[in-house]
């Protein structure tokens, strides 16, 4: 038998000789060999270079015998040729199902013609991008023309003014194709950004019944997607993301071309200017599609020469080095330095900045839009052509390592196997050889990079080091010169600081560190201690700070980057010093110290809007099915946000009461995701919950906040006290391939919530989750219907529940089932109730409270603490007397069921004349000043306990408050 195999590299060679009798039993198929013109050494090359290639061989020969006799190999995939290919499987097609088996077997044939000749090289870079968009727009061109078809015949037709012949007549679906599929530079191996768009308002025309045309649309976008996102037996076509839609998951899936216009000119983000950039309509009207185009256009290119792109782009691209830092993904050709994005980010820079007045900047390729700013003389032609070099490098290098198993990744293999493999598609002899030259490209981007968009030259004098630092950290001091040295410079525990050193000297960890990490730790130390006679407490803060040194020991790129920004090791140092709580948390997280780089930032915290806009531009590159780095990344994003409002608290450029804001709305931008991606992924499963009248729910789901989140007054490390509410039919079941009953859907949802919210990852906890408020509490289900939550809180609901509910409010999921609630419960707190039985009551529950948490009282001896929320005078006291005046007064004055926290509460009930307006506003500033000194202790990691005779003026004002109340 002869060895096809024989010319290989020594490893391909064995693995392929090894295979070739289980994939070839009869020898290479005539439809390849005599019949397709590939010689047996082609194949022996592409089965090396491929295991997709070689799988479908081994799998679907028949499927490949189909592709060979369409046309041969040999010849180009154009998009002729894909048109008319499709149209020979849409033959077959009756039903949802059997258009679902037909695109998944159409994307097996064309996918392994595009990875076969991309990988042998007999397709250039500009033929595979081609070639798998316009396989990707023939899909979702296909998909769609059958889909709107069917759910015409369902639903009716959508009826309104087309845009561009201004003429009534029959409504399209828009779907604009973003990133690499709007550039028509797709991957081989790549999902597909889209946003779903129509013309306009109306109805439909010819149904059964009338319905609106966004539902109309709607509902046929959801369809399109499961048509082309769903796994079944044959597979996926492509991963659909739809996050770049306005609002992201939490927006309407389809939107009217005027809603378009309207959020993009009034809310558009930067960020969301550079994803337009590669807009393309890909499927439907083309025309209308257009019309669509031309009006977002203004948002897209200004009229001016716009600088304040370059500012935006670093940021974008700050937020990425910190990803590759926390992932480790250096070795990412697409976001590492010098990769694929720098280059993407490089000519979308002068796409946004010139755009508007160099028209010719307004086209989608990025390597026509190189030639164009090389023409406009905005960059030297050296620069252009290795720009160009390194980009055609990198995406044929990206090509290789996602054809290798048709999987998206940009990581650089670490066998020795996968390695041969690249570096023989790469035409390379061996694998240190194709390193060599991508890090010659790598280098030249990331230096051209700097040069155009990088951040602006951060040269920070620094004074030169007193060299007694390092010898001190170095041992060349004995003990009783260091301790003298630190002595001298302000250290209060001078031989405690020298004992932590000389610890940390021989920790195991230290001891066995590589050479690099030593050299950077003994750069750091003598670094850091200098910045510690800067501010109070030098010893003190110097065992704080080493909680975080022990921590990145063996993580040294986190040294360099305190070496290398002095402002962020001067915030470091203060911060440490100021709160003990800070000091762990950046011990736990050092990721966190990115915080630390822009002061400016550190000390502002976004309000809700941007908060929702920093979350959804993390989490749009991380796939809802990769649950585990989501949640990582949420992780992270609520531990950055409360770092960022701490540090502002210390500072106090941020008051209490705005201090819990912040805190409560970075809790709400993260349940409104996790509703998202435990919604998302569900219905990938099963389909969309349905409505009484059949129709998909838009997630009618409620999550309902109660205690200091709903409240507002949540603190650094509350729980969170919720309950579920859903609004969906309970006898109907989901809409998918496997359905589930409605009620069983919905419980999966709240388990998935909870799981989401409470598990421990290497992150830590997300936050924990207190579900004992849901009606009849741990016994109850899970989830509530809206009628069972109803039933419930008018039958059967305790004084208590009602107490819990005044503090309660909507805080994530469908706006209209969070309406309805808000509606319940204003009817239940308005209820007409015998004040005398209410306030026995509540005087019960108190009492019963205080003596399970409150500090013990001992006839005859004054306690030595005072716990500021559960003894006598303190915190509970007032939220229980507020929560009883409005149970009690809320039938007469239904305005006080618009606030849930007390502060407003509090105002509310001296405005309607229930309390006079001067005890409203001492209560109201006692309940602040008992509040604040709760929240500083937390900073310094002390309880809720203070001295037994801390604040008498405060805890007499509230006794006698309470008497008058609650007791008179």
């Amino acid at each position: 038998m002869s060895e096809p195999w024989r010319s290989l590299p020594k490893s391909l060679a064995d693995e392929v000789g090894g295979a070739w009798s289980s994939v070839f039993p009869e020898g290479v198929p005539s439809f390849l060999g005599a019949q397709g013109g590939v010689s047996d050494e082609d194949v022996a090359q592409a089965v090396a270079r491929s295991l997709f290639v070689r799988r479908t061989l081994e799998r679907h020969p028949e499927q490949v015998a189909a592709l060979c006799q369409s046309r041969p190999l040999a010849e180009p995939t154009t998009s002729d040729y894909l048109h008319q290919r499709w149209q020979e499987f849409l033959s077959e097609v009756v039903d949802e199902g059997s258009l679902q088996s037909a695109l998944r077997r159409f994307r097996t044939e064309i996918q392994f013609r595009i990875i076969w000749r991309d990988l042998m090289r007999w397709a250039d870079l500009a033929e595979t991008m081609a070639a798998t968009s316009d396989f990707a727009d023939t899909c979702i061109q296909g998909a769609l023309e059958w889909l709107y078809e069917d759910t015409c015949e369902q639903s009716g037709t959508p009826w309104g003014v087309n845009p561009a012949t201004g003429k009534e007549g029959p409504q399209p679906l828009i779907v604009l194709g973003m990133g690499k599929l709007g550039g028509h530079e797709l991957n081989v191996s790549s999902d597909i950004d889209l946003i779903f768009a129509f013309p306009g308002k109306g109805e439909t025309r010819g149904g059964r019944r009338s319905i609106d045309n966004q539902q109309f649309f709607i509902r046929l976008g959801q369809r399109l997607i499961q048509a082309l996102d769903q796994i079944t037996a044959d597979g996926f076509v492509f991963r659909v993301d739809m996050r770049l839609r306005p609002y992201g998951q939490s927006g309407a899936l389809v939107l009217s071309f005027a809603a378009l216009e309207t959020y993009y000119q009034d809310q558009g983000r930067d960020w969301e200017r550079y994803a337009m950039v590669k807009a393309r309509v890909v499927a439907g009207d083309q025309q209308a599609g257009q019309v669509l185009m031309d009006s977002l256009k203004p948002f897209v290119y200004r009229k001016y020469i716009d600088f304040s792109a370059f500012e935006s782009l670093r940021a974008m691209k700050s937020m990425i080095g910190r990803e590759v830092r926390r992932k480790g993904l250096e070795n990412n050709i697409k976001l590492g330095n010098g990769g694929i994005r720098e280059i993407e980010f490089v000519v979308q820079a002068f796409q946004l900045i010139r755009g508007g007045r160099d028209r010719e900047l307004q086209q989608r390729e990025l390597l026509v839009i190189l030639k164009e700013l090389e023409e406009l003389e905005l960059l030297p032609s050296p620069v252009v052509k290795e720009l160009k070099e390194a980009y055609v490098f990198l995406r044929n290098l990206e090509h290789a390592l996602q054809g290798m198993e048709d999987k998206q990744t940009q990581l650089l293999p670490e066998d020795g196997l996968s390695q041969a493999r690249v570096a023989l598609i790469m035409g390379f002899d061996d694998w240190p050889t194709c390193v060599a030259e991508l890090e010659k490209h790598r280098e030249r981007v990331a230096t051209h990079f700097a040069d155009i968009i990088a951040i602006e030259d951060e040269e920070h004098e620094v004074a030169a080091l007193d060299e007694g630092w390092q010898e001190l950290w170095l041992g060349e001091m004995d003990e009783e010169s260091a301790t003298a040295w630190l002595d001298e410079h302000g250290f209060e525990d001078a031989e405690g600081s020298y004992a932590a050193l000389s610890d940390l000297r021989e920790t195991r960890t230290l001891q066995t560190l590589q050479t690099q990490g030593r050299q950077r730790l003994n750069k750091f130390i003598p670094v850091l201690l200098e910045a510690l006679t800067h501010v109070e407490g030098p010893s003190q803060t110097l065992v704080r700070v080493l909680q975080l040194v022990e921590a990145i020991l063996r993580r040294t790129a986190y040294m360099v980057l305190l070496l290398e920004n002095p402002g962020a090791r001067t915030q470091l140092v203060r911060l440490c010093s100021e709160s003990p709580w800070i000091a762990s948390q950046l011990a736990e997280t050092p990721l966190l110290l990115d915080e630390l780089l822009n002061a400016e930032s550190l000390y502002s915290p976004p309000a809700k809007t941007e908060l929702q806009d920093d979350l959804r531009q993390q989490m749009l590159r991380i796939p809802y099915e990769d649950l585990e780095e989501q949640m990582e990344t949420l992780r992270h994003f609520k531990k950055a946000h409360i770092l960022r409002v701490a540090a502002s608290e210390i500072r106090e450029t941020l008051p209490l009461m705005k201090v819990s804001d912040y805190l409560t709305w970075i809790a709400e931008v993260v349940l409104d995701h996790v509703v998202d991606v435990a919604f998302a992924n569900l219905v990938s499963r099963h389909g969309y919950p349905r409505r009484k009248d059949g129709s998909a729910c838009d997630t009618d789901f409620a999550v309902v906040g109660y205690g200091k989140l709903g409240g507002i007054e949540l603190g650094y490390t509350s729980d969170l006290d919720l309950v579920f509410i859903h609004d969906a039919d309970p006898e109907q079941s989901t809409d998918g391939d496997k359905p589930i009953d409605n009620a069983v859907f919905y419980t999966r949802l709240g388990q998935r919530i909870v799981h989401i919210l409470n598990t421990q990852t290497p992150a830590g906890q997300l936050y924990e989750v207190d579900m004992r408020l849901r009606p009849s509490g741990s016994s109850g289900l899970l989830v509530s219907t809206l009628p069972a939550f109803e039933k419930y809180q008018r039958s059967d609901a305790w004084t208590w529940e009602h107490q819990a509910l005044a503090r309660a409010r909507g805080v994530a999921g469908c706006p209209e089932t969070l309406e309805a609630f808000e509606k319940l419960r204003a009817d239940i707190l308005c209820q007409q109730r015998d004040r005398g039985k209410l306030r026995e009551e509540v005087v019960g529950m108190r009492e019963k409270m205080r003596t399970a948490l409150g500090t013990p009282q001992i006839e005859g001896k004054v306690p030595e603490v005072f716990h500021i929320k559960h003894d006598y005078g303190g915190i509970i006291d007032i939220e229980f007397m507020v929560q009883y005046l409005m149970l009690a007064c809320c039938s007469e004055h239904p305005e006080l069921t618009q606030w849930s926290d007390n502060i407003r509460q509090m105002e509310e009930l001296g405005r309607a004349g229930v309390l006079p307006v001067e005890d409203t506003e001492k209560l109201r500033e006692t309940f602040i000043t008992l509040r604040s000194t709760i929240h500083r202790r937390a900073l310094q990691n002390l309880n809720s306990q203070v001295a037994g005779d801390a604040f008498p003026g405060e805890r007499d004002y509230i006794q006698s408050m309470w008497n008058r109340v609650m007791l008179g």
